[in-house]
């Protein structure tokens, strides 16, 4: 994983986030369509452009510039088969070079993109720039589907900010 994101933002690539997905067949929800656009920081400290803060799932984020996010890959690690009835990854290619969309002008941007259906085979791994429009499907087959995702930067960050890590 580590080659596959220096390719893209070379060789101080670095992981600074881990998500795991797990989609049960009875307990399952769709993702619209979003961009990410918040990062996993160790503690806040205001800085400048850095904001608004919150906490998912019990771990510090904060909206960085979008210049942060646009410097990022993202990595999935296909753990379960997903095909088409197993809610796989849809993307809107090209979208993460229109920058930070506007919620209001999302669908618009993925009807100009398109979409892209990711199915993989457990063990692919899916690499795309984390800015990307994307989003998933409810599961309407009977298998698990389950992501590792980890995010990749070379970036560091201003004023004492420190990535949370995996």
């Amino acid at each position: 994983m580590q080659a596959i994101a220096a390719r893209h933002l070379g060789d101080e690539a670095r992981p600074v986030r881990a998500i795991m997905f797990d989609k049960r067949p009875n307990d399952n929800l769709a993702l619209g369509w979003h961009q990410d656009r918040t990062i996993a920081i160790r503690e806040r400290r205001e800085t400048t452009s850095y904001g608004p803060w919150t906490v998912k799932q019990g771990i510090l984020h904060v909206a960085p510039p979008f210049a942060v996010i646009e410097a990022m890959v993202t990595l999935r690690i296909q753990l379960d088969d997903t095909p088409t009835d197993n809610a796989p990854l849809l993307v809107a290619p090209g979208s993460h070079r229109l920058g930070l969309v506007a919620e209001d002008d999302i669908a618009d941007a993925v009807a100009a993109c398109g979409i892209m259906t990711c199915l993989a085979t457990a063990g692919d791994v899916w690499a795309y720039a984390t800015p990307i429009l994307h989003a998933s499907a409810a599961s309407s087959g009977h298998a698990h589907r389950r992501v590792l995702q980890v995010d990749y930067t070379a970036t560091k960050l201003p004023a004492g900010l420190a990535w949370l890590g995996v």
